[in-house]
């Protein structure tokens, strides 16, 4: 009974765990990025740069003198944004062995850790990338997500708290405690603190599809396809609706397994503890 019940919780989390997929920072539509900012460096991509330019451009210049900060940061940035995450952080790794303790460095190699998925690494690096006389509040709200993703959620709160201290009412760090709060399912309060940085940053899409993500959550599709929808281009608009389905379809389909396995797992629990006279459960 005490296995069934620990797969049922973990089960009943299979909703919101869905979202960590489509990153924890911000449930990202076509071209959108985590809503945390960048750290250490402006990125070497923008609106008028190829990340793909870059990435050769920047590259090269790595590769012709690893000690390099400027263009290893830089082909830190270019490799992130072309989805090339590992071998952004390993490149960010050698750049922080080759200039020890520059902060800089440690911080984009932190952040790139965190988008590869090395949850507790990411924050064990990004630690060494400030310090508490001297903290950065960037770094602190990505190591509030990586606490997240690591299931230490209260811990994580008190990252986002610390940076909210430095930064009051700051979007990026209230939209990553929003999505602390979807993830313990406190979705009302989830809300709450969404719409606190929606209304800080109205333009930001990112902190859009997250709002609207939380209120489709709630069974409040049309409100959800409203937000994503205001004030946007037809086809911008069209394609955020979309996503938002998919996002929220996969919630439902995640309860519906979720269903399912519980169900299985009580019939094989019930079978295990009544076994059949023709012979021995397997």
């Amino acid at each position: 009974m005490r296995q069934q019940s620990c797969l049922a919780r973990l089960l009943a989390s299979a909703t919101v765990t869905t979202m960590l997929a489509s990153g924890l920072a911000g449930c990202q539509t076509a071209g959108m990025r985590d809503v945390t900012g960048s750290l250490g460096t402006k990125s070497a991509t923008n609106s008028e740069t190829d990340p793909h330019q870059a990435a050769e451009l920047y590259g090269e210049k790595f590769r012709a003198n690893p000690k390099d900060v400027d263009a290893a940061l830089k082909y830190g940035a270019a490799l992130r944004a072309i989805g090339q995450r590992a071998q952004a952080a390993a490149v960010l790794e050698r750049a922080a062995i080759l200039n020890p303790g520059n902060k800089l460095v440690l911080a984009s190699w932190g952040r790139a850790l965190a988008d590869n998925g090395q949850s507790q690494q990411a924050f064990d690096v990004l630690g060494r990338a400030h310090t508490p006389a001297n903290p950065d509040w960037r770094i602190l709200s990505v190591q509030g997500t990586t606490l997240d993703k690591l299931g230490r959620h209260e811990d994580a709160r008190r990252y986002y708290a610390s940076a909210l201290r430095i930064v009051p009412d700051e979007p990026s760090v209230l939209s990553n405690l929003g999505m602390s709060y979807v993830l313990t399912k406190e979705l009302p309060k989830a809300e709450e603190t969404l719409r606190r940085a929606y209304a800080g940053a109205p333009v930001d899409g990112r902190i859009r599809q997250n709002l609207a993500l939380v209120v489709g959550l709630q069974g409040r599709f049309d409100e959800a396809e409203g937000i994503v929808k205001a004030d946007l281009p037809v086809d911008e608009a069209a394609a955020n609706v979309a996503y938002l389905k998919q996002m929220l379809g996969r919630g439902a389909n995640a309860r519906v397994g979720a269903a399912d396995a519980v169900r299985q797992d009580s019939r094989r629990s019930r079978a295990e503890s009544y076994p059949r006279s023709d012979g021995p459960v397997s």
